[in-house]
């Protein structure tokens, strides 16, 4: 940042003055993105129409960059991951001083007595901080890439139990790392975005493949799967993160998937192959019930052609001849996994138990991978692999 960081007593006022708003946080995000379409009716349009989930995800994001505002260099990279996201949603420099402008005006209604001219001042120095850095970094990324890609459906296809394998081909090259995933925008709920992860390598004719399951209440997932069709427009924000291969060194594999988690797993799989690489890979793939192992008989194809795969399926919910348990269960079976590097992918009670299964056994925390549980943006590690684990 190119202005001198918060003082001590700065970031005491914000601090403080954030906890007394708390209790009435939600009550403060509403009257916020009112007085917000009211003085500047022209940001609207950056919006999703339904504002339940934008409203947490501001309060949240702010939660956050108050949580860094004495750690200089992790609070830049976690405003400069919002600037470079913010893109997407068509958000320029000029909008920001509307929203710090907001912002401020909805703390000092809510912070009541707590509110005062040297709190306003400290908000206003910590807003136009964060703020900058996002301008920033938004500046540096237009210089390399777009702010998203149109894509247009070429394939649907139905695979049971809710989940639809759909096809795209984007406008332009689309690059990214086998492992990343993507924010995707539909026609059926503008302005809001969902993340999947295409199960393959980059491909010349520009076509991604995504696994999509429709999840209870789930707008654009239950879409993709049920309305979707070839033809149908989408869009696509950058790849993000970093469950790739890069971080592997040179040792052994652990593979663990649940559900559509199986996506980027497929696409290490594929990683692996084409890198010619010398070393044995385990793969875990896991569900409820044995109609629910989804691609796993693709998986057993793929070992049958690479002698240093190996695949074993986990089914929970019910007896059939194999392998009986969750997979942080079987995983403890066949243990010890302290010599491999572990990615995990699945529904977030599935990773979270099977990480501290990991940890429990003596994988070293760096050496265990997977996507954030929540919101990337949010969410995701500011610095080293594995971070994100912390907190589990």
């Amino acid at each position: 940042m190119t202005s001198a960081p918060l003082t001590d007593r700065e970031i005491s006022l914000v601090r403080t003055s954030l906890a007394v708003v708390a209790p009435q946080a939600g009550e403060m995000t509403v009257y916020f993105y009112a007085i917000l379409f009211a003085r500047y009716p022209e940001v609207r349009g950056l919006f999703p129409d339904n504002m339940d989930v934008q409203r947490d995800r501001l309060l949240r994001g702010l939660l956050r960059i108050i949580d860094l505002v004495d750690d200089v260099d992790n609070l830049v990279r976690f405003c400069s991951r919002l600037g470079r996201d913010h893109r997407k949603f068509g958000a320029l420099e000029a909008h920001y001083p509307a929203v710090g402008d907001c912002l401020v005006s909805s703390l000092a209604r809510y912070a009541g007595t707590a509110w005062n001219d040297e709190v306003a001042a400290a908000w206003t120095r910590a807003y136009t901080a964060a703020a900058g850095a996002m301008v920033a970094a938004a500046e540096d990324d237009a210089r390399l890439r777009p702010a998203s890609w149109d894509a247009q459906i070429i394939r649907h296809e139905h695979r049971g139990h809710g989940i639809a394998e759909v096809t795209v081909r984007t406008d332009r090259p689309y690059p990214y790392v086998a492992g990343q995933y993507v924010s995707m925008e539909t026609p059926w709920y503008p302005r809001t975005w969902r993340y999947f992860s295409p199960s393959h390598l980059p491909r010349p004719d520009h076509t991604l493949t995504f696994h999509v399951r429709a999840v209870h209440q789930g707008q654009v997932s239950t879409a993709l799967v049920h309305h979707a069709a070839p033809g149908h427009k989408v869009r696509l924000g950058p790849p993000q993160g970093e469950m790739t291969l890069a971080a592997a060194g040179d040792r052994d594999l652990l593979l663990v998937a649940g559900g559509t988690g199986l996506a980027p797993i497929r696409a290490l799989i594929e990683d692996a192959a084409a890198s010619g690489m010398r070393r044995y890979v385990d793969l875990f793939v896991g569900a409820r019930t044995a109609e629910e192992l989804y691609g796993l008989d693709d998986m057993l194809r793929l070992a049958q052609r690479h002698h240093w795969l190996s695949v074993r399926a986990a089914v929970s919910h019910e007896n059939i001849p194999g392998r009986q348990g969750t997979l942080p269960q079987v995983l403890r079976e066949f243990a010890p996994w302290d010599r491999h590097e572990a990615f995990l992918c699945g529904p977030p009670d599935m990773v979270t138990t099977a990480v501290r299964t990991l940890l429990h056994q003596g994988t070293p925390r760096a050496h265990i991978h997977h996507d954030p549980l929540d919101t990337p943006v949010l969410t995701a590690p500011l610095t080293r692999p594995g971070q994100e684990i912390d907190q589990l």
